[in-house]
C-alpha cells in the first residue's frame, strides 16, 4: 500500500512538474498572425517574424552607448529611465514589443507601461543577447 501512495505521489509530481514546466506566455507565430494575439512574452523568431508589420513597434530600452554596440534593425530607441517622460511617443493603436539586453528591463519597462494602462506591450525573451544568439540580423 505504502509503495503503491509513494508512486502516484511520485507521478502526480511528474504531471504537475511537466503542466507547469513550459511557459504558456511564450510561443512561436508566424508573420500572418495577428499581432493583437501576441502572449505577454514572445521569442526572437517571433519579434522577427511580425516586426516588419506597420502594426507593430519595436522598442529598445538600452542606454544609447548600449544601442551603440549593436541593434536590432528598425528598432526606436528610448532608454528605460526616459519612459515615463516619453509616453507620449509609445504607441497605443499598435503592438509594442520592448527589448534590452536580456530581457530583464524590457521586462520592467513591459510592466511599467501596463501598469499605466497600455494594453498592447510585449516582452522579447532574451533581449539582444537572444537575438544575435539565433543568427539574426543586428546593426552597428
Amino acid at each position: 500500500m505504502m509503495k503503491r501512495l509513494v508512486l502516484l505521489m511520485v507521478l502526480l509530481t511528474a504531471v504537475l512538474l511537466t503542466a507547469c514546466g513550459g511557459s504558456a506566455t511564450t510561443s512561436v507565430v508566424s508573420a500572418d498572425v495577428n499581432p493583437a494575439t501576441l502572449p505577454a512574452t514572445v521569442d526572437v523568431k517571433t519579434v522577427a517574424a511580425v516586426k516588419e508589420r506597420d502594426d507593430v513597434v519595436l522598442l529598445d530600452v538600452r542606454e544609447q552607448w548600449e544601442y551603440d554596440e549593436g541593434h536590432i534593425p528598425g528598432v526606436t530607441l528610448i532608454p528605460m529611465n526616459e519612459v515615463a517622460s516619453r509616453l507620449s511617443e509609445i504607441p497605443t493603436d499598435k503592438e509594442v514589443i520592448v527589448t534590452c539586453r536580456s530581457g530583464n528591463r524590457s521586462g520592467q519597462v513591459a510592466d511599467f507601461l501596463r501598469a499605466q494602462g497600455f494594453d498592447n506591450v510585449h516582452n522579447m525573451q532574451g533581449g539582444i543577447l537572444a537575438w544575435e544568439a539565433a543568427g539574426l540580423p543586428v546593426d552597428r
